[in-house]
């Protein structure tokens, strides 16, 4: 798409879950949109309070050319100067979480205790890809799930940011522990997971009927049909993302603390718990009511109603 083209420009950070955050609110505003890819430079590692390119590396200033778009949404600290300096050629600026400098408007959890101003928005847990409209499209996509005795539990496992994987006797557990009230288990492994606390997990599924996706595995990822046939959704807590995602679907979500999270972790488990949109792990699988929960449709209809497009 040439830039002309564009309205909305959407700076991608090369990590998946920092880019999901700005490609999941652009998607859902009526308006084309140009993903621009990020590559960062020595002086990424820096904090740049001031409009800046300079982080970024030689070949990807060079794909910032006029026309400028009228929006730009960006997500993190290092997307953050390239979001202002873009602001600076004219453009509105949009930022997820916390960054430097200020924005048009800022989308931050309330786990981070955001200050109350009309520029910032706060948000329970984070901007994410999931819609209502693809739950349902993996609903008849998958729906051999349906076939699985309930209630099916989806279980969504991560792992810690650094070391080499999960420890496979917690994986073990947390499997034992989720089989233990499940008619059937819809188990997702992700990259930080690892191959053997995913052995460990599929070791401790094999009393109930399940469905066990290994990252990297054959096949298509069904981790959005798990989310639309779940009664039941279970998180490690570790993973901001996989928690936002989840509170898109009705079912009660349920937080399984790995043990070793960080304040800005245990601070998002409280801001869900205090929300009514999620209850510890220990309490399942007591049922409770909860709305779906669309803070990404919330987000653009903001954006909308500031009438920046």
């Amino acid at each position: 798409m040439r830039a002309e083209e564009a309205p909305v420009w959407v700076l991608a950070d090369p990590r998946a879950g920092t880019a999901a955050q700005a490609l999941g609110i652009a998607e859902r505003l009526p308006v084309a949109h140009r993903v621009v890819p990020l590559e960062w430079g020595a002086w990424a590692r820096l904090p740049l309070p001031l409009p800046t390119l300079a982080g970024l590396t030689p070949a990807t200033r060079a794909a910032f050319q006029p026309p400028w778009p009228r929006l730009v949404i960006s997500a993190g600290r290092r997307a953050g100067p390239v979001a202002r300096w873009l602001g600076a050629r004219g453009a509105r600026t949009v930022n997820c979480m916390r960054a430097f400098g200020r924005f048009d408007l800022s989308i931050i959890g309330r786990h981070d205790r955001p200050r109350a101003a009309p520029d910032v928005l706060p948000i329970l847990g984070a901007a994410h890809r999931v819609t209502a409209a693809k739950l349902a499209a993996s609903r008849t996509e998958w729906a051999t799930l349906a076939a699985l005795p309930g209630p099916r539990v989806a279980l969504l496992l991560g792992g810690p940011v650094r070391g080499e994987g999960l420890a496979p006797g917690l994986a073990a557990a947390l499997g034992a522990q989720v089989a233990g009230f499940a008619g059937s288990v819809m188990a997702s492994a992700s990259r930080r997971t690892g191959a053997a606390a995913t052995d460990a997990l599929a070791q401790s599924l094999t009393a109930v009927p399940h469905h066990l996706h290994r990252w990297g595995g054959d096949g298509e990822n069904p981790y959005l049909g798990f989310l639309a046939w779940a009664d039941l959704v279970v998180v490690s807590g570790d993973s901001v993302s996989m928690l936002s995602e989840a509170l898109m679907t009705a079912a009660p979500v349920f937080v399984a603390s790995l043990g070793d999270e960080g304040p800005r972790h245990r601070a998002l488990h409280e801001s869900l718990y205090a929300a009514g949109q999620a209850r510890p792990l220990a309490q399942a699988p007591a049922p409770f009511n909860r709305p779906a929960l669309d803070e990404v449709g919330r987000v653009a209809a903001e954006i909308l109603a500031r009438g920046w497009l």
